[in-house]
């Protein structure tokens, strides 16, 4: 297959471009600027442009198997109104370029990314994809990013918008963050500790990534693992695998005060379980959260 990733330099898109290409395909990567150093893999193509504006690297889209659009400003910042409006137009931008750039009846697969913020904030409810949408910033946002991406419907594309819970890995993403306090001994819950946490490890989300590419699968999926976990549970093992103690909480003023409305958001959460992936015969590598850390954080 041909592969082609917005979003490559990121976090989730160096795992996945370097997944696709240990699996023996042709992957190429969009880039503001030309790498320096071993930033990507030496056999993956590069096409260098802005994804948010339209250019001549939208011509390097056609003929490719596979589009993985992972391109967005990180969330993990304090949410002032200049970084919420880069959050937004990032995303919604970025897809709509990219679907613009598709030629008609090319017959490839779009997999879009997404996120569990589309269903707002929940108790204990299960949440899979039937699921109806929040009306917060997030839910409004990742709604507005689906129906960019739903519009290569109109060229027959087959459209997978990936709605990822917390991604975990080792050489980025959340964990990194949530792991240093334990390793000065003094990790714990983050405010209750009874907020719900949806995750996924990387590898999964890999894994994931190519069984809806080579599967007729359509629409929304929750790239998460089978079985979401309390904040507290989170932080006992995060604790438990790295040999710490996991009894200093967090105050939730305290996240206020630090990340603005972004800490609010980590005082909630939603209970996002992977319904599609299981029904299509998608087995995890790493369905609970213990089994994950112990690899991560070996």
């Amino acid at each position: 297959m041909r592969v082609f990733v917005t979003g490559s330099n990121g976090f989730v898109g160096k795992h996945l471009t370097r997944f696709f290409l240990e699996k023996g395909h042709h992957v190429t990567c969009l880039v503001r600027a030309e790498p320096k150093g071993k930033v990507l893999p030496p056999n993956a193509s590069v096409v260098v442009g802005e994804s948010m504006k339209p250019g001549k690297w939208q011509d390097a889209v056609a003929g490719h198997d596979v589009l993985i659009n992972l391109a967005g400003a990180s969330i993990f910042k304090r949410w002032t109104e200049a970084h919420k409006s880069l959050m937004r137009e990032s995303r919604i931008l970025t897809t709509r370029n990219l679907v613009d750039a598709i030629p008609p009846d090319s017959g490839c697969v779009l997999l879009s990314t997404s996120a569990v913020g589309y269903y707002g904030f929940s108790g204990d409810e299960k949440l899979d994809e039937k699921a109806p949408p929040g009306s917060d910033f997030l839910a409004r946002l990742a709604q507005d990013w689906e129906a960019e991406a739903f519009r290569a419907r109109e060229k027959g594309v087959r459209v997978v918008t990936h709605r990822f819970g917390i991604v975990l890995g080792s050489d980025g993403g959340a964990l990194p963050l949530m792991a240093l306090p334990f390793r000065f001994f003094v990790g714990g819950p983050v405010g209750s500790g009874q907020q719900w946490l949806s995750w996924i490890h990387v590898h999964d989300l890999c894994r994931a990534a190519y069984f809806v590419a080579t599967n007729p699968i359509d629409g929304p999926v929750n790239f998460t693992a089978p079985e979401p976990v309390r904040n507290r549970e989170v932080g006992a093992a995060i604790g438990k695998a790295l040999h710490r103690p996991s009894s200093f909480p967090v105050p939730g003023f305290m996240m206020k005060l630090i990340l603005g409305e972004f800490g609010s958001v980590i005082l909630k959460g939603q209970r996002v379980i992977p319904g599609v992936l299981e029904a299509a015969g998608f087995s995890f590598t790493f369905p609970d959260i213990e089994s994950a850390l112990r690899d991560l954080l070996r």
